[in-house]
């Protein structure tokens, strides 16, 4: 797709743009392994930080970018014009931004490298900003500027490196800012300044404070600035600003040299160096570092490493090297290059989501770090695909957080297995959080065939909240730590089996009033937290339903397993859930349902007895299938409505009024996108009510300027549902495209085979995301698109995760099964290139494959079959199923590791 914004150059994802600082609300992630996290916008604004508490540069949100002054700049004063900033951070070049004046500027960007190209006509200089976080154990920034005289007259010149150092906690940005500046010890060195605040004055106490924070600077053969203006107010001057610091538009010498030791001020990274004669065509350079470190920083040690051009170029052409390795392990070819192009940028962002959590970009400047429970799941479903090494062990840590009442911790701690109840200890269940690790799992198990993870044993999170947060424990104290013991005082464990049952067979009996089970805090919709009483979620029982259906089916294969088992034991406790084994319950009785989970809560309060109960695998698998049948049932039967227009489809909710939320209304009809897609994906939605779905979502939810919105317009606040209808309509939660039901709900088209639906629903969301005079938004997919159809929330949504997930195991149709690999593709016509061939590159069995497929004759999905497989160019005996094929693992995993083996498939019509 051709866009009039940005610009794709080569086929390495390289993107252009002109004139970036036109466009408001754009920044760029710079991140590495160690934990440094930075953004850059256009004119180098932006933050960087490793942490909520340790921001060397302010905290900020998407509108700091263009109002507040407190950005990286460089600077440098020309005899005979005066001063002049090479990232347009001036109030004379901000002044002449939408005049004749107005500089030429040119963005490029790469994976992770960020490059500004500043002209100005009439000083006759150039400049080049690169800036990148290397992929060393340092959490460091380097920035690299480049300038060139391209006049006929030698230029003087004197550079001023300027960078803000709020060097503290987020917390202290609006209490006690001035106060905590009184913290400030600053020290200059050879090379720079240095801040090493005396205390840590937040939340966390009046702690001795050991965190280090720097901004050091050299030209490009090494050599050190002259002097420095470490603080603030002086670099500034009176009545300055540091769009126009006094220090520089004055001319001034440097206040200090190295050496000195200044306390409580605000302080600044401002490095003078020498003035320098340019003749005409000649270029000079300068590199900036700025970095945190957990104590005084070596800064012989750091200049030695970063602060010399050479090494800048060594460590950006290995920091290429680095994220072209990563990405390269998912890659797409279609008959669409800017597509396959734009899907680089959606593969970086699961891995961006596990660096930066959901924080630390401008858009994200809310929680303190870390991701939450669903996120986890969700984000390892693509790095199942791209990171496939260590998700396993990620998975089985997770569990861990698993309570013994079926929900869990919702925030995941930096360390494995360190888990909170929730940001600020607000106790708080989100009921669709039990359905998440079931689906994540399947794919591991799918991918790997390690059906014996199931049967590890794993720990059980434990806090003082019981009974689904609604009551608290205070026999239960911290000092018992955060794992569930037993009534004699041990560690109980269960096997990763046992939290899966727990955590989808809870919800089954934790129902409302109308049979469904209960919304409590708020399900995957987190703006639908206002019913926690009487609300319910129809949505997210069809996940739950078609969960115990998949866990039915799962069970068996158990016994498939090296070391495999027909039988499982699972704790005395939970065995009452498994009514229909012993005590069967009437599933149409609300009150029966809801007086056998309360049993089971009173009896692990305080703890276990440690004792267990041993089942067939068969038995407990019927006594899954029976509860998945009831749901299935239920669902079609209760909740399948009808609109006075004729339309049709699964209404997803009951408000905290136990009232139906979808259907006719008097302010119209209201609809939910996240009604569909779980009914549509779990099969409880019929081949037929699947089409008159699709064609109810088209008529109310599907909006030709953004796409397919999450919700219809409900037209008044909803204090009975949710804070997400106090959003203007066509905001994120309600009624914006969000991209991940909406790309949810491409996939589950695509399940059922309702291929061309699933298609149109993608090529949406892409064409909205790249449509850059209307998105405003770099190549990538966002959380939602606005009402303007801005792409907002870039980077960091677990939308991405999906997106590849959809397009590898469903439009390519790569997938595992139980281990093996089976091909199922799912393209149509269009996708495949000139030569008739698309392909995907993707790891499996610890390998890495190209899989192409050849469709010469350009038959349509749903007209061409698999012929010919042939792996590496010998002809396979594959096994035909279900439409596509299968390859043994054992195939596969005789094939050399370190090489990309080719398995090309001929659909033949």
């Amino acid at each position: 797709m051709a866009t009039s914004g940005w610009r794709f150059e080569g086929n390495e994802g390289v993107f252009r743009l002109e004139q970036p600082e036109l466009s408001s609300y754009l920044y760029f992630p710079l991140v590495n392994e160690a934990g440094m996290m930075s953004s850059v916008s256009p004119n180098l604004h932006g933050q960087a930080t490793t942490g909520h508490n340790s921001f060397l540069m302010e905290p900020i949100s998407v509108e700091s970018l263009h109002n507040s002054k407190a950005a990286r700049n460089f600077w440098i004063y020309v005899d005979g014009y005066g001063a002049w900033s090479v990232t347009g951070n001036s109030a004379r070049q901000n002044a002449a931004l939408f005049s004749e004046e107005k500089e030429k500027t040119s963005l490029e960007a790469g994976f992770l490298w960020h490059k500004i190209t500043r002209e100005s006509t009439r000083l006759k200089i150039r400049a080049e900003i690169t800036s990148f976080v290397p992929v060393t154990d340092d959490k460091i920034e380097l920035m690299k500027v480049r300038l060139t005289n391209t006049g006929d007259q030698e230029l003087a010149i004197t550079p001023t490196a300027a960078i803000p150092l709020y060097a503290r906690s987020a917390d202290d940005l609006r209490d006690h800012r001035h106060v905590t500046s009184l913290l400030h010890r600053i020290y200059t060195s050879a090379y720079g300044v240095e801040v090493q605040p005396a205390l840590s004055f937040d939340e966390r106490g009046h702690r001795v404070n050991k965190m280090a924070y720097g901004v050091f600077g050299a030209t490009q053969d090494s050599i050190a600035p002259i002097g420095f203006f470490p603080v603030t107010e002086d670099f500034i001057g009176e009545g300055g600003a540091f769009d126009w610091p006094q220090a520089v538009v004055d001319h001034r010498q440097p206040d200090v040299e190295a050496g000195a030791e200044i306390e409580g001020y605000e302080a600044v990274g401002a490095l003078r160096f020498a003035t320098t004669q340019l003749a005409p065509g000649e270029s000079v350079a300068y590199v900036v570092a700025m970095m945190i470190a957990d104590d005084r920083i070596d800064t012989k040690r750091m200049a030695a490493a970063y602060l010399s051009e050479a090494r800048f170029d060594e460590l950006l052409e290995q920091n290429e090297a680095y994220w072209r390795s990563k990405l390269d392990t998912l890659a797409f070819h279609s008959g669409d290059e800017q597509h396959d192009l734009w899907l680089k940028w959606v593969t970086l962002q699961p891995i961006l989501r596990r660096l930066y959590g959901n924080s630390f970009l401008p858009y994200h400047d809310y929680g303190r770090g870390g991701r939450g429970w669903r996120d986890l799941w969700q984000d390892c479903l693509a790095l199942l695909v791209m990171e496939p090494d260590e998700v396993g062990h990620l998975l089985y840590n997770n569990y861990a957080g698993v309570r013994i009442d079926g929900s869990n911790a919702t925030i995941i701690g930096a360390k494995p297995g360190e888990f909170i109840a929730d940001r600020n200890n607000i106790p708080r269940v989100w009921m669709d959080h039990g359905a998440w690790p079931l689906l994540t799992t399947l794919l591991y198990i799918h991918q790997s065939g390690d059906l014996g993870f199931l049967l590890k044993p794993q720990t059980y999170f434990r806090d003082i909240f019981t009974k689904r947060c609604k009551e608290r424990d205070l026999s239960w104290t911290p000092e018992q730590g955060n794992k569930l013991l037993t009534q004699d005082g041990r560690t109980y464990e269960g096997s990763i089996l046992e939290h899966i049952l727990l955590q989808n067979i809870v919800p089954f009996f934790n129902v409302g009033e109308n049979g469904n089970m209960k919304l409590e805090g708020a399900d995957w919709n987190d703006g639908l937290d206002m019913a926690p009483g009487r609300g319910e979620s129809v949505a997210f029982t069809a996940f739950y339903a078609s969960n115990l259906l998949e866990l039915s089916e799962l069970l068996p294969r158990l016994a498939q397993a090296p070391g495999g088992t027909d039988t499982i034991e699972i704790a005395e406790e939970i065995a009452v859930l498994l009514d229909s084994l012993d005590t069967p319950v009437n599933y149409d009785s609300i009150s029966a349902k809801q007086k056998l989970l309360e049993r089971y809560f009173d009896s692990v309060v305080p703890a276990v007895s440690g004792r267990k109960r041993k089942f067939s695998l068969q038995q407990v698998a019927e006594d899954l299938r029976r509860k998945a049948d009831w749901a299935f049932e239920h669902l079609r039967k209760q909740e399948w409505i009808r609109s006075a227009e004729g339309f049709e489809w699964f209404n997803g909710y009951y408000n905290n009024d136990a009232v139906r939320v979808e259907g006719d209304h008097p302010n119209g009809v209201r609809m939910t996108l996240t009604g569909q897609v779980f009914t549509i994906m779990g099969g409880i939605a019929t081949e037929e009510q699947v089409g008159k779905i699709t064609a109810a979502v088209d008529h109310y939810l599907k909006d030709e300027r953004i796409g397919y919105r999450l919700n219809s317009r409900f037209g008044e606040i909803q204090q009975n549902l949710g804070r997400a209808f106090g959003f203007a309509f066509g905001h994120k939660e309600n009624g914006a495209m969000f991209s991940h039901m909406t790309v949810m709900y491409a996939n589950a088209l695509y399940k059922r085979g309702f291929v061309q639906a699933g298609k149109q629903v993608l090529d949406s969301v892409y064409h909205l995301s790249a449509d850059f005079e209307r998105s405003r938004m770099y190549p990538g997919i966002p959380e939602y698109i606005n009402e303007r159809g801005r792409g907002m929330y870039t980077y960091l949504t677990g939308s991405a995760s999906w997106l590849l997930l959809t397009l590898l195991t469903e439009v390519y149709g790569v997938k595992g099964d139980y281990g093996d690999l089976r091909l199922e593709p799912k393209l149509t016509a269009e996708q495949f290139d000139a030569a008739g061939e698309a392909s995907v590159i993707t790891s499996f069995a610890g390998r890495q494959l190209q899989i192409v497929y050849r469709n010469l004759q350009r038959a349509e999905y749903g007209d061409y079959r698999i012929g010919q497989v042939a792996l590496n160019g010998v002809t396979l005996d594959s096994s035909s199923r279900e439409g596509g094929c299968l390859i043994p693992r054992h195939v596969i995993e005789a094939l050399p590791k370190g090489a990309v083996h080719r398995i090309e498939i001929t659909l033949t019509a």
